[in-house]
């Protein structure tokens, strides 16, 4: 009996090791820290550079700008850390399109995760030149979950047209989008970089880092 015993428990933690690995394999990074491999700058005059194992968008003329990934992503898990250095809106894209606009040659387009400083409309949900906010007004309550000056880690599901979203911890958003998700069901992730008021010469700079997917069946 107790050799049985002994050969069931290695067997079950062999098991949950191999499961663990298999988890844990299905996680990509999307930023190696070293490069900026696999992504390409779309829209406005932001630039965006490797800085200490993150990617550092700062402010410069013209539209929003938004540094893309080569790599179109449909239901997926996705987690980030970000940090403000100014209090600028920012936001990351997902399942966005690119198009030409009279203005903009490459005017990125789609749901886009808010990035806020406290208090404010984090982790809500917003249509980027696609429709506007896509939280109900009744539900776009600003909140202080978004630690101003600090690091912030983001997880965001989506699946199908809902779409849900953490900020530190807490979720924030729960929503089902039909609309969108007709005209946006797989796409790019891009970074923003909000564009600047007109006269403004204050740089303003986002960094993220940890940015990892996992590809949801």
């Amino acid at each position: 009996m107790k050799i049985k015993a002994t050969l069931a428990t290695v067997s079950f933690a062999t098991l949950l090791a191999l499961t663990t690995m298999a988890a844990e394999k299905e996680w990509v990074s999307l930023f190696d820290g070293k490069t900026l491999n696999g992504w390409s700058k779309k829209g406005g005059g932001a630039t965006y550079a490797v800085v200490d194992g993150t990617i550092v968008g700062t402010t410069g003329s013209g539209a929003n700008t938004f540094l893309c990934t080569e790599q179109l992503f449909g239901d997926f898990e996705l987690e980030f850390d970000v940090k403000l250095y100014n209090p600028i809106n920012s936001g990351v894209q997902i399942r966005s399109a690119v198009k030409t606009t009279p203005s903009v040659k490459e005017r990125v387009n789609g749901p886009q995760v808010e990035i806020e400083q406290s208090p404010g409309e984090a982790a809500y949900l917003y249509g980027e030149a696609a429709g506007g906010w896509m939280t109900p007004k009744n539900k776009l309550i600003k909140h202080s979950h978004f630690k101003n000056g600090e690091w912030n880690h983001y997880r965001i599901v989506a699946k199908g047209p809902v779409i849900q979203t953490w900020l530190n911890g807490v979720q924030v958003s729960d929503l089902t989008h039909e609309a969108l998700y007709k005209t946006h069901p797989k796409g790019l992730i891009g970074l923003q970089v909000h564009s600047t008021k007109n006269g403004e010469k204050v740089l303003h700079r986002v960094a993220w880092k940890n940015i990892r997917i996992r590809v949801l069946d």
